[in-house]
Parts: C-alpha cells; sequence; structure tokens
C-alpha cells in the first residue's frame, strides 16, 4: 500500500460521514421549518353573536375581523354549553360521553393535543384559565412544557391584582396588574422564546367571563380594585371584549416582528355561548346570550382562522364543525397521525381550501355535573333540524330557539338520519366514570331537580 493511501480512505469516508451528518441535519432543520406554529386561542364565554364580522353590532373586535378579512370565517362552529365540558372534548378529541367526569377536571388518564405535540418535537405552552385539575403538575402531565394560569391551584381574583401560577408556582405581582395583560404577555414571550422551532400555544383566554368589571382602557378603571365583587356591571362586557381583540392584535403582531406570521395556524373561538345577562345587537336584532343551554345561544361560537402561507384570501365555510375536531386538525397540520380513538373530524383540508370531509351531523353528550347531578343531555343535530334522545325534534331553520317541537310523524327522514347518530353512542358510556363520580358523591340524583331553574342558572353563569 502506497504511503498515504489508508490516512485518505480515513479522510474520505470521514468527508462522507460529515456530509450525511450534514444532510440530515439539514433535512431535519428542513422538516422543522415545514412544520407550521400552532397557535389555538379560545375566549371565555364568548357567542358567535360577538364578534362584529359574524354580523355582531355591539362589539369593537377590529383585530379578530381583519384576522377574519383575510383568513376563514367558519358559520357553524358549536361547542358545549359550559366551559369544561368544552375544554375535555377540545383537548382530547373525544366526546364527553367517552371521558368526562366532573365539572373542573380532566381525568389524568387522558392524553391530549399538547402530549401528541410535544411527543412530536414541538415546544409547548398554556396561558389562561385552566380549570381541569388542581395539581401542581397537572399542565405539565397534559403536555405543556411551559404554564401561567388561572384556577390551577385556586381560585382568587383574575382581574385587577390577580392571582396566577408560573408552572404551578403561586405567583405575586406588582399592585395595579391586570391578569390578561399578565398572560398575554407571558404568551408574547413563550413566542419570542420559541421562534426557531416549531411551537404549539394553548390560549384559553380568561376574558370575557363574568364578573364584568373594568379593564386598563376603561374610564372608570381602579388600580387598587381587589376582588371580584367590585366595580361589577355588564356594561363592562363591552370594554372586555375590546380588551380582548387588543390582546389578540398584539400576539398577531408579535408574530409579524418575530418573522414567523406566515406559516403560523392561528385559532380563534369561544367556550360556549355568552352570559345570559348580556344582550347583544346581532344582525339588526337583540340577541340573549345562552351560556348553560342546549339551544344555539349556548353552543354557537365564533371560529377564525389565519394561516398567510396557505389562505391568500379571505373565505366563508358553512360546514359543521365541533370541538372534537380541533385535535385532529392540529395533529394533521403538524404531520403527526391522528389517533384512532379519537371522534373528530379534521377541517385541514378546509383550511387549504380543499373540501375535505364535512361533517353531516354533530352529536353532543352534556352532563356538567359541578354538583351532585347525574342529569344528561344528549342530542344530534345538523344545518336544519336538532333530535334530542328524549324525543325532542325541532326544525331549526324556523324554530332556532327549540320553542316548539315537532308533532310525531314530521320530517322522518331527518328524525331517521338523527337517531342513528344518537344510536351509535347509546352504550359509549364507560361505567367507572359515573361508578367514580357516584362514589365521590353518595347523595347524587339522577333525575333534574325542580323548582331551581332560576338558582341553576345563576350558578351556571358564575362558572
Amino acid at each position: 500500500m502506497r504511503p498515504g493511501y489508508g490516512s485518505r480512505i480515513l479522510s474520505f469516508s470521514s468527508m462522507k460521514t460529515l456530509h450525511l451528518v450534514h444532510l440530515l441535519l439539514f433535512c431535519g432543520l428542513a422538516a422543522a421549518a415545514d412544520k407550521p406554529n400552532l397557535i389555538l386561542i379560545m375566549a371565555d364565554d364568548l357567542g358567535y353573536e360577538c364578534i362584529a364580522a359574524n354580523g355582531g353590532e355591539s362589539y369593537q373586535t377590529p383585530n379578530i375581523d381583519r384576522l377574519a378579512a383575510s383568513g376563514i370565517r367558519f358559520e357553524n362552529c358549536h361547542s358545549q354549553p359550559l366551559c369544561t365540558p368544552t375544554r375535555v372534548q377540545l383537548m382530547t378529541g373525544l366526546y364527553n360521553v367517552r371521558n368526562y367526569l366532573n365539572f373542573g377536571t380532566l381525568p389524568r388518564t387522558e392524553t391530549t393535543f399538547a402530549n401528541l405535540l410535544k411527543e412530536a418535537g414541538y415546544a409547548t405552552g398554556v396561558c389562561g384559565k385552566w380549570q381541569l385539575g388542581k395539581e401542581t403538575d397537572s399542565p405539565r402531565h397534559f403536555g405543556f412544557d411551559e404554564s401561567l394560569l388561572w384556577q390551577q391551584t385556586r381560585r382568587p381574583p383574575r382581574y385587577a391584582n390577580p392571582g396566577l401560577e408560573l408552572n404551578g408556582e403561586e405567583m405575586e405581582y406588582p399592585k395595579g396588574s391586570y391578569g390578561p395583560t399578565l398572560i398575554n404577555d407571558f404568551a408574547l414571550e413563550f413566542l419570542t422564546r420559541n421562534k426557531e422551532k416549531p411551537f404549539f400555544l394553548y390560549y384559553p383566554m380568561i376574558l370575557t367571563h363574568d364578573p364584568f368589571q373594568p379593564t386598563p382602557d376603561s374610564a372608570d378603571w381602579d388600580a387598587q380594585t381587589k376582588g371580584e365583587n367590585l366595580k361589577k356591571d355588564v356594561k363592562h362586557f363591552a370594554d372586555m371584549t375590546a380588551y380582548m381583540d387588543k390582546m389578540i392584535g398584539a400576539l398577531d403582531v408579535k408574530l409579524g416582528e418575530l418573522g414567523i406570521r406566515e406559516n403560523t395556524l392561528l385559532l380563534f373561538l369561544g367556550d360556549n355561548g355568552t352570559h345570559s345577562s348580556v344582550t347583544s345587537r346581532f344582525k339588526g336584532a337583540d340577541y340573549r346570550g345562552g351560556k348553560g343551554r342546549t339551544t344555539a345561544n349556548g353552543t354557537h361560537v365564533p371560529l377564525i382562522a389565519s394561516w398567510p402561507a396557505v389562505m391568500k384570501e379571505g373565505r366563508v365555510c358553512q360546514d359543521l364543525i365541533g370541538t372534537t375536531d380541533f385535535l385532529p386538525t392540529l395533529c394533521e397540520a403538524a404531520g403527526i397521525p391522528v389517533p384512532e380513538t379519537c371522534d373528530g373530524v379534521s377541517f385541514l383540508p378546509q383550511l387549504k381550501g380543499d373540501p375535505g370531509t364535512p361533517r353531516e351531523v354533530l352529536y353532543h353528550w352534556y352532563s356538567p355535573r359541578q354538583r351532585p347531578d347525574l342529569t344528561v343531555t344528549e342530542y344530534a343535530f345538523d344545518h336544519n333540524h336538532k333530535l334530542y334522545r328524549d324525543g325532542r325534534f325541532y326544525d331549526l331553520r324556523v324554530d332556532p330557539a327549540e320553542n316548539s317541537s315537532l308533532a310525531a310523524g314530521s320530517a322522518p327522514e331527518a328524525r331517521s338520519k338523527l337517531q342513528a347518530v344518537l344510536d351509535r353512542y347509546a352504550d359509549a358510556r364507560p361505567a367507572g366514570l359515573d361508578r367514580a363520580f357516584l362514589e365521590a358523591n353518595p347523595d347524587v340524583s339522577s333525575k333534574p331537580r325542580k323548582g331551581k331553574k332560576k338558582r341553576e342558572t345563576q350558578s351556571i353563569d358564575a362558572l
């Protein structure tokens, strides 16, 4: 062998190895660059009628309207009527019939969209309202690397001079601090820290939930306010809605400043209908909020999507969307498999301008269980009709408030289609969930309580 020949072979081999390493690194970086950033913002107690782009006439929402004008505005998105039921569905992609235990709890056996995205290499963060378990490690257990939350281990004031938990640790803030601003600042910092890699930010806002108190932009803002029973007035709902919109605008601007707006999918929705004390103007008429009710004013929520790299012009989509549909949509956007057990239907094709496979029917199993009560309301509906398991049947085109059930024999084809969906889930409830609830609540009732409607409605509105 000639002198130096072996060293040249070694050198050539090393060069190939180095080239391969560079190639793999490049491919990895390219794959990461292809993965979109994902932001899911959910307003608290904000119905469809509150957004100007949807036809709302009472509130100023210029930033959300701008996102809608260049993105996609969905006209038929429905949540559960109350916050925890919606959050459990949203995060797990499963109907409440399968995994809902009680109000304020997400069973620790469940897998969330954050768990799935974190496993796929996404940086994950959550900020806003938790209400899903009081353990200090609850957010991290469900897949979130970082968190700034209200109502995690305690329930202090949320607005003026709030009590929040940063990564499970109770925090103190300077006097005059405003909870929504602190939470939005955390969101902006999370974006900045993770701008070089794909991230998922789940942002369940604390606005616009009661108590209706002044914001820092309100004429009667008082930085010394302490507690949630001061300066309450439903008139402040308008200011709170405007401030919510302002926070979303700031987040959108930050994405642009960081140079990552193009390939960031931003989804905005509401968690349930507006508080029943709020009456808004919507398409020329008064529209009362219906939080806690299974009628449209309790479940019809805004959904707006913005993704500049994909959406080149504004569009409106009439397809039915449910809160179980967000997990599969986020998974497919990130290029990861959707769990086979998922009840949701991805609307990623619609986001990309394709027809997709729109739902024909939405199914709801609703039993909030914020008190010892096993009452279940179960129903299925499409664009035109709605059928409850107890037989109530409505034509939503002429009776959206569900004032008069159709007579037996009416619209037999529509009834049959909806009944088939209800039949599909007749035995879907795991017995262990109700057994656990009964063990924790020995005086539980499976019958609706009578003579309590007004008080219970007020209680629901306060959640």
